[in-house]
Order: C-alpha cells, then structure tokens, then sequence
C-alpha cells in the first residue's frame, strides 16, 4: 500500500491560494471591481484539490477538498485493460466561468498511480464587464505514476477575459500526458474571436525546478479578430488544439514518429517536434470543424496511449 505523501496545513480561502500570479499585462489591467460579486465573494471561488494512491490492485483517491463552483463525483475504474486506473470528471456547478471567478485544481498523484482526468463537458467563459476570471492548475506526477489530463474544450464567449496558467511537475520515471483545445467562441452565434482577451501558460518541469517545456498564448483578438487569424496563432481556422507528452517509457523520437504516422491520414493541419531534453514529444492541431479537430486529438492520444501502455484508451461514457 502507497498512500499520498504527507503535507502541511494548507489554508485554501486565503487570496493568496486562489489568486493567479504573473497574471500576463493584458489581462491584469482588466482588474476591477464589478458591480456583481467581487473576487473572493461566496460561489466566486472554485478549488479543487484532490490526492491518489495506489491501495491494493488499483488507485484511489485518498484525499479530497472541493469547493463550489468547482466538484467532482466520485472515481470510476472503467478501463479493461488498465483495471486500476482511475477516471474522475471534473465539473462546475455554474455551467461556465463569470467575471472575478478564481478557480484553482491541485492534483497530487503519487508513485505508481495511474490517473485520468477530465471535465463533464466544455469549459465556457462568459461574457465579462469587469475585472476578468483566472484559473490555476497544479498537477503533479510521481515516480512510476502514468498521468493524464484531457479537459474538454475552452470556449470563449464575447467580451470573456480569462487567464489559466497550468504548471505540471514530472518526476524521473512519471510519464504526464496533457492536452487541451480552444475554440474561436459561439461560431453557432456568430461570435468569431469576440472574446476581449485570453491568455493562458503551461510549464513543464522536474521536481528540482528543470524546465522541460513552456506554452504561452496570448490573444487580443481585436476588431474583427484580426490580430489572432495570422500565421502564427489560428491561421485563419477556427479551432487549435494541442498534446503534451512526457514520458520516458519510449524514446521522444518514436513518440514523435507515431503522433506523425497518426495524423498524416486525417487532413488536418498539424506539427509534432520532440520536446527538450528528449522527455517526450508534442503536437498542435489547426482545423475549421469541431468534430475534425476533437478526432484528431483522440487519435493523437489514442496513439500515444497504445505506444506507452500497449492497449487503447477506453470510451470516456460521455454525451
């Protein structure tokens, strides 16, 4: 039996827990004090702060604080091949993200575990008249443990002003799948990068502070979204998505052969490049269809998945 390790008394309603750091200038000078619930107001903080061991065959979750808007249900073990990993859909009971939202996640999986995480459905950020929303997620990956988070599209509604910044830390031996996918906003409803400003950071380290990888977005749409349609960020299309993977189960090269061999079929626009260090392997996904985009990535991860684990990831049992 492996239980999570020990750590000290953490206050969780402090400011300085929820609130993001190194908020991006953009977004900070947003900050402002609505004429709704201001930041830190009852239901205006999520945290979610969850811990996995491995006890007997299988994971489990050993420690869970949760604060709404922010809450899981509990695990499910729905993997046939992989009949210890443990599944948790993250969800929020407010249906999307309001101005002055402070969110955080914090997910601690200890040596060995095998985890999954994932939302119920797409993130929405709302529209924002004041201040902006922030998000902060921790997650971190143990000797042995094998790691992913998939969250379900971002989708900016017009005027939202969000900023996520996601650090994970990977242990020699851990292997950290992580992905995500934005969209231009409510195409349905004609708003097209109508969102005011959405930046988000990801950093990749070790234990000792080694960095691994960074992703940093920042986007400031403009009239008519002219200024994220260029070359470098959208390329006029609609939706980008990405997959992060360290690991040291296969060599960065192969990793970065197989998501190639993976996608070259699908039509979609794509660039896969081993990750520094040769930890691993990434790849970002540019198309106008939803459905293309949502495919590729699940081939993508299927791939991996497979490559690192000799079986294919299960269905997700999701609407």
């Amino acid at each position: 039996m492996t239980l999570a390790p020990h750590r000290p008394p953490v206050d969780r309603l402090t400011e300085e827990y929820y609130t993001a750091v190194r908020v991006p200038p953009d977004v900070a000078a947003l900050a402002s004090v609505p004429d709704t619930l201001a930041p830190g107001s009852p239901a205006k903080v999520g945290i979610l702060d969850l811990a996995f061991a491995v006890r007997g065959e299988r994971t489990e979750l050993v420690e869970r604080y949760q604060k709404t808007p922010l809450q899981i249900m509990r695990p499910l073990w729905i993997d046939p091949a992989l009949t210890g990993m443990s599944y948790v859909y993250l969800m929020a009971t407010g249906g999307g993200v309001a101005q002055a939202d402070r969110y955080r996640m914090d997910f601690r999986c200890g040596p060995d575990t095998q985890v999954h995480l994932t939302t119920q459905a797409a993130t929405k950020i709302f529209r924002m008249e004041h201040d902006y929303a922030s998000q902060r997620v921790h997650l971190t990956a143990e000797a042995g443990s094998y790691v992913e988070y998939l969250p379900d599209p971002l989708i900016p509604f017009k005027d939202a002003r969000f900023y996520q910044r996601t650090e994970v830390t990977v242990a020699s031996g851990a292997t950290v799948v992580v992905g995500d996918t934005l969209t231009a906003g409510r195409l349905a409803r004609g708003e097209r990068h109508a969102y005011r400003v959405l930046a988000t950071d990801l950093r990749i380290s070790r234990p000792d502070g080694t960095l691994l990888a960074v992703d940093t977005l920042r986007l400031a749409p403009g009239r008519d979204g002219e200024k994220v349609l260029g070359p470098g960020v959208f390329a006029g299309h609609d939706h980008v998505a990405s997959l992060f993977v360290v690991t040291d189960r296969a060599p960065a090269a192969e990793l970065a052969d197989t998501l190639h061999e993976a996608l070259a079929p699908l039509g979609v626009l794509y660039g896969v490049s081993t990750l520094p260090r040769d930890c691993g392997a990434w790849v970002r996904l540019l198309d106008d269809s939803p459905i293309r985009v949502a495919a590729a990535h699940q081939v993508a991860w299927q791939s991996v998945r497979r490559l690192l684990t000799g079986h294919p990831a299960p269905d997700l049992r999701k609407p």
